[in-house]
C-alpha cells in the first residue's frame, strides 16, 4: 500500500512557490518534481525548495512515472488546457482557482476525470482553512441562530500594468476572477445558490473588471453583498449577521488566523488559530488524505460544488457581457 504520495508543481509562480514551502508541512506527501516552461526557471525553482526533479516542459513533467498529483499554478485561462494534459497523462490534478473559465470548460475537465477514474479538485485552499471550519461549526451549532445577512469583501490597490495578469484579459484577469471569487465561495458554502442575483462591475481600459459588487438574494429571508477590487484597499473580512449574534471572520478573511463571535447577550470572544506555513497545507493534506484512500473527489470539496461557483461566476459576468475568448 502507497504510504508516501508524490507531488508534481505545474508552474513556477508566486502561488507554486507558497504552495511548495507549505508541502514541507504536509504528512505522507513529496514535493518531487516541478515543471515550467524553461529549464532555467525550473531548475531555479528546484534548488530553492529542494525538489528532486525539474522539467523544462509540461510535457516532459505529466511524463513521470513516478508523480501521483501534479498541482497546477499556471494562469487562469490554463487551467482547463492543463488540466487535461495531466489528466491524460494520468496524473490526479489539484487545479488552482478560478477552475478554469467557464462552465463549459470545468464539465470537461470533470468528464475526463471520471472517464481516467482519477482525482479532481479545485484548489480553493480557504475551504480547508481552520478559521473556516469553524465558522461552519458555529453556524450548524446555532451559535448565531438564523442568518440574515453576510457581508463579504476583497480588494487592494494593485499598481496599474494592462500586460500584468491582474489586468490583461487575454490571461483572464479581473478582480471577479481573482479575488471576487472568494466572497461568492464563502457564500455559496454557507448558503447555497442563491434565488436572484444582482451584480455590476467598473469594466477598465484592458477590458476586465477593475471593480465588482453583486447582491445574492434568497427567498428565506437572507441577503449576501459582495465585492472584489483592484482599485482600493478594503476592509477585507466576512461578517455573517445572525438573528442571536455575529461572526466577523477578520483581515484578510480568505486566510484569516482568527474570528470573533459576538452574541445578542453582549458575550464576545475571539477563536486565534496558528498555522505552520501560509495555509496550503491544510488542502494539500486534504489532498494527500483522499489519494491514500483511494478517493476520487474530497468530501469536503467535490465537484458539483465546483460546477455550483464557475456558473455563478458565468452568471455574474453575463450581467456585464464581459467574455473571454
Amino acid at each position: 500500500m502507497k504510504t508516501t504520495i508524490h507531488w508534481g508543481i505545474l508552474g513556477t509562480g508566486r502561488i507554486a512557490e507558497k504552495f511548495a514551502m507549505d508541502l514541507q508541512h504536509v504528512n505522507n506527501a513529496q514535493l518531487y518534481a516541478v515543471g515550467s516552461r524553461t529549464m532555467e526557471q525550473a531548475k531555479m525553482f528546484a534548488n530553492k525548495y529542494n525538489v528532486p526533479l525539474a522539467y523544462g516542459s509540461y510535457t516532459e513533467l505529466v511524463a513521470d512515472p513516478n508523480i501521483d498529483i501534479i498541482y497546477i499554478a499556471s494562469p487562469h485561462v490554463f487551467h482547463a488546457e492543463h488540466t487535461l494534459l495531466c489528466l491524460d497523462a494520468g496524473k490526479a490534478v489539484l487545479c488552482e482557482k478560478p477552475f478554469a473559465m467557464n462552465a463549459s470548460q470545468v464539465s470537461t475537465m470533470i468528464r475526463k476525470a471520471k472517464e481516467k477514474n482519477l482525482f479532481l479538485m479545485e484548489a480553493l485552499w480557504t475551504r480547508f482553512l481552520p478559521t473556516i471550519r469553524k465558522t461552519e461549526e458555529l453556524i450548524s451549532s446555532g451559535a448565531i441562530g438564523n442568518i440574515i445577512q453576510l457581508q463579504s469583501d476583497f480588494g487592494f490597490k494593485a499598481v496599474y500594468d494592462p500586460q500584468w495578469r491582474l489586468f490583461n484579459k487575454q490571461l483572464g484577469g479581473g478582480s471577479l476572477l481573482d479575488i471576487g471569487i472568494y466572497p461568492i465561495f464563502i457564500t455559496l458554502l454557507l448558503l447555497g445558490l442563491p434565488d436572484e442575483i444582482l451584480s455590476s462591475a467598473i469594466i477598465g481600459p484592458t477590458g476586465v473588471d477593475e471593480t465588482m459588487a453583486a447582491i445574492f438574494k434568497y427567498n428565506n429571508g437572507i441577503i449576501a453583498s459582495l465585492s472584489s477590487t483592484f482599485m482600493a484597499n478594503t476592509p477585507c473580512e466576512t461578517i455573517i449577521s445572525g438573528t442571536e449574534g455575529s461572526i466577523r471572520i477578520h483581515r484578510m478573511w480568505h486566510t484569516p488566523t482568527y474570528l470573533t463571535i459576538s452574541k445578542n447577550n453582549g458575550t464576545v470572544e475571539d477563536i486565534r488559530f496558528n498555522y505552520a506555513g501560509n495555509g496550503y497545507e491544510y488542502e494539500a493534506q486534504e489532498v494527500t488524505n483522499c489519494l491514500l484512500k483511494g478517493l476520487k473527489e474530497s468530501p469536503l470539496l467535490p465537484l458539483h460544488f465546483s460546477e455550483k461557483l464557475i456558473s455563478l461566476l458565468d452568471t455574474i459576468r453575463k450581467q456585464w457581457n464581459l467574455e473571454y475568448n
